[in-house]
């Protein structure tokens, strides 16, 4: 049965609470550390040898996709009820929307260490202690829009930019292609400083704390955040009929990314699915 995703300021109290709690049993069981340890193990940026299937590269949405839809599972085993809703980014903007409410995500971190210390994934209500992390600490953190040096999150314009190119990837591959829709959304541009993070990355530098890095997953923020990159996926997919995930054929030898990214119809590593294999959700789920 396809079950539904819904934008987050449109869950009720209900909803709301049933999402925290799936969250907290899969966390109490353990599972929930075997998906942050999944991404710390698959986050390979362009400097570095090897296959790249999660950052940098063009299977960075499918792969996504994949781990957001293990995740989900996990999650619906506790309550069939619950989904993954989405945050709109370009519209929930602020600290004090909705999402970081201490019903759902809780707020900001404190000013001395950037703990989160309100909400249900607090530590000291010892149900959500950090356990795999690239960074000392056993808590969460945030550091919303970087008061210090404030950085805004990605408007309409940003995500329209994005979706009106029609390309799905292009040569080199990585976090420098000037042209395709996948490192446009995925945010690795070019310049100095805040300029430099775009759309997907620039939300991750916006909420700060655990969100900057590999360990990024410890933060249930993180798969909100997807949701709707995936859904931007899904409106780029029905904006450009027929456009398909690139590279269709591996590069060749001699070419600087053989060996190092997915093609079409390859395996994409931790699982046994290619890119062509996640391009269609519609008998999966659905976004309201």
């Amino acid at each position: 049965m396809v079950y539904t995703r819904r934008n987050v300021s449109a869950l009720t109290r209900t909803e709301r609470r049933r999402l925290v709690e799936a969250f907290l049993e899969i966390k109490r069981t353990g599972e929930y550390d075997e998906f942050v340890r999944i991404h710390i193990d698959h986050y390979v940026s362009d400097g570095e040898k090897g296959l790249r299937t999660a950052h940098m590269t063009p299977s960075f949405l499918p792969w996504h996709r994949r781990f957001l839809l293990d995740l989900e599972r996990a999650l619906r085993r506790v309550d069939p009820s619950v989904s993954v809703p989405y945050w709109d980014w370009t519209k929930d903007r602020t600290p004090t929307a909705p999402l970081w409410g201490d019903d759902l995500l809780g707020g900001n971190g404190r000013r001395s260490d950037h703990q989160v210390t309100t909400g249900p994934f607090a530590r000291r209500y010892k149900k959500w202690v950090v356990k795999e992390s690239v960074t000392d600490g056993d808590y969460l953190t945030r550091d919303l829009g970087r008061p210090r040096d404030p950085l805004g999150l990605p408007t309409a314009d940003d995500v329209a930019a994005a979706l009106d190119d029609p390309v799905y990837d292009a040569q080199p591959w990585n976090s420098t292609s000037g042209r395709g829709f996948r490192n446009k959304l995925e945010g690795w541009g070019r310049g100095r400083g805040n300029d430099a993070w775009r759309n997907h990355n620039r939300v991750h530098r916006w909420v700060g704390g655990h969100m900057l890095g590999g360990a990024s997953v410890n933060d249930p923020v993180f798969w909100l955040h997807h949701s709707f990159v995936d859904l931007l996926w899904t409106r780029w997919q029905k904006r450009h009929r027929g456009a398909r995930y690139l590279p269709a054929s591996p590069p060749g030898l001699g070419d600087l990314q053989h060996g190092r990214v997915v093609a079409r119809h390859e395996a994409l590593p931790p699982w046994d699915v290619t890119p062509d294999d996640l391009e269609d959700h519609s008998r999966i789920y659905r976004y309201a």
